[in-house]
């Protein structure tokens, strides 16, 4: 047997045909463009990456896309004042904030000075906040992508034994929320559980983002698991996952690639975060 190989690619094309629908159609109603802009501060050459697949993507669908660049040595002051200015604009319709961060500015000052509505990557303790409560408003766009496979892949996940490897806030605990909402049965493991296959191996799915190259091997899932590599780790040989691919694959029944896998479809719900965002700012919430 082998698994399925999930296309990421062609599931955010799909994405993407419909967003520039939907915006074409909000274009019309409130006589504007939708205006992102991003905050980046150094020049991390993954973010910049990044950056660039985003803005094509924005580009592809209609979505007008700014930067807002400092240098590293900038003051976290002057990062919060920009926020703060592009929180009351009108013309910006949403706000993101490229990660990784220099050490002297603190990612949690910068995520909780965002007005709630113009966050389009969910962070903001409201919006967190809202997702732990069943309300799915703008929720962390990691876990959303995570949300589409499985949703573009026609999972029922009521009922369903989930176990994610990551407790980080970017990713493994808004997750959870989102599969508590839809009644999976939900385990979390991370660098200190001991024994990972005993959890791992009964899996229905399982959803690895450690990133720890090659973490999860064939003997950790069965063979009708459906696993999801959410681990981006730059090596000597290319970028990989968590994942053994190659020996997982003869195993599972569903996997995601690495490249190819979450990461297209993350960007395209980005997209979709924007038009909530966008939204936000002329519609009451």
């Amino acid at each position: 047997m082998t698994a399925k190989v999930i296309d990421g690619r062609k599931i955010a094309e799909e994405l993407r045909k419909e967003i520039s629908k939907e915006v074409e159609q909000l274009k019309l109603r409130y006589q504007t463009t939708p205006n992102i802009t991003t905050i980046k501060v150094g020049n991390d050459p993954a973010s910049n990456l990044y950056l660039r697949l985003r803005d094509k993507a924005c580009d592809e669908v209609g979505i007008k896309s700014n930067h807002l660049e400092f240098l590293e040595n900038v003051s976290e002051k002057e990062v919060l004042e920009s926020i703060i200015k592009l929180n009351s604009d009108k013309n910006t319709h949403g706000i993101l904030i490229q990660l990784p961060l220099p050490n002297h500015i603190s990612q949690d000052k910068l995520i909780n000075a965002l007005d709630p509505k113009k966050d389009v990557e969910g962070l903001n303790p409201h919006n967190i906040g809202r997702t732990l409560l069943g309300d799915e408003n703008i929720i962390p766009i990691t876990p959303f992508s995570v949300l589409t496979i499985l949703e573009h892949e026609k999972i029922d996940l009521e009922g369903k034994d989930v176990v994610i490897v990551n407790h980080s806030n970017l990713v493994g605990k808004p997750l959870v929320a989102l599969f508590l909402n839809r009644n999976a049965t939900v385990s979390i493991c991370h660098v200190f559980t001991k024994n990972l296959k005993s959890y791992t191996f009964p899996a229905d799915i399982l959803v690895t983002a450690a990133g720890v190259p090659a973490l999860i091997k064939n003997n950790h899932v069965n063979n009708n698991a459906f696993v999801i590599d959410v681990g981006i780790i730059k090596t000597k040989d290319g970028i990989c996952g968590d994942v053994d691919f190659e020996s997982v694959k003869k195993v599972a029944g569903k996997i995601t690639p690495v490249p190819g896998g979450v990461g297209p479809v993350t960007v395209a719900c980005s997209l979709k975060n924007m038009i909530k965002t966008f939204k936000n700012c002329f519609e009451e919430k």
